[in-house]
């Protein structure tokens, strides 16, 4: 994990987790974006850190890293947290599973992505039966903590469990942590564990809403892109794919500069001379 307050970044509003979500990429960048993908929030995601633990070098890991950005995956930038109280902005590395294009990511600066609907349920396969949102978090909980791998039939039997802590306003990292945090070593049971967390750790039924009380709408956080390369920051518009336009090779305006006559050049220099001489006469205080 990076320090409080930096490392991996998850994209809003993206699509459920596939097999196929990284098909479009070369085999080293999918491998890369998998792994990425799979980490919590939070990770240090830097290429000295994942070199450690991926079978690639750094150079190659950053030129993946770069490819990502390049594909819609990544976005490297900094942000200020609006109201904080503080003038620093903070380094962010922004990840998204489901690619996005440049206006999406300049929309995402502004605070202003459009909201997506992912669909509910997910069909397993093609005529199969569809899965529910419990079942589908139950399936993949092995991938988070390979000791809770579950069968079909457990899945079947815990997901009504899980669908009531949706119903109660639990988010899928929610049960997820709920479900992980602190395990046994060794698990025994995982469909006995489950369903012993289920039922234990059920959050409280929601209160009765009352009057809303207006508030002032949260102001967006402050965000700005970087260059991968080089790392200057600029307008969204200004970093296509994330790469600005010195990098790409592309010419900046020209600058058309006249060289100063020697005239010019000693009334600059008598200007600052008697600039000098005319502080160095001022009377001490």
């Amino acid at each position: 994990m990076a320090n409080p307050g930096y490392g991996k970044r998850d994209a809003p509003d993206q699509l459920p987790r596939t097999a196929h979500d990284f098909a479009h990429l070369p085999p080293r960048e999918a491998a890369v974006a998998a792994y990425i993908d799979r980490l919590p929030g939070g990770a240090d995601i830097s290429v000295k850190t994942l070199a450690k633990t991926l079978p690639y070098g750094q150079c190659a890991l950053r030129t993946a890293l770069n490819n990502l950005q390049r594909a819609g995956h990544l976005r490297r930038g900094r942000e200020h947290l609006a109201d904080s109280g503080s003038a620093r902005w903070i380094t962010r590395t922004w990840f998204s599973r489901t690619a996005r294009d440049d206006d999406w990511w300049a929309a995402f600066t502004r605070g202003d992505v459009p909201k997506e609907s992912p669909e509910p349920e997910t069909p397993v396969r093609q005529g199969g039966p569809t899965r529910s949102r419990a079942y589908i978090l139950l399936a993949a909980l092995g991938r988070t903590a390979p000791a809770l791998s579950l069968s079909a039939r457990a899945c079947e039997d815990l997901a009504p469990l899980v669908t009531e802590w949706f119903a109660r306003g639990a988010s899928d990292e929610h049960v997820l942590q709920s479900l992980t945090a602190g395990l046994p070593t060794p698990v025994h049971s995982p469909t006995a564990l489950v369903r012993r967390r289920l039922t234990t750790k059920l959050p409280p039924e929601p209160e009765p809403e009352s009057e809303p009380v207006q508030e002032p709408a949260p102001r967006p956080p402050l965000r700005v892109l970087e260059c991968a390369k080089c790392g200057t920051p600029g307008r969204p518009e200004a970093l296509p794919g994330g790469i600005c336009g010195l990098c790409r090779g592309e010419a900046g305006p020209a600058r058309h500069s006249t060289p100063l006559t020697s005239t010019a050049v000693h009334a600059h220099a008598a200007a600052a001379r008697a600039a000098m001489v005319d502080r160095r006469e001022r009377p001490r205080v």
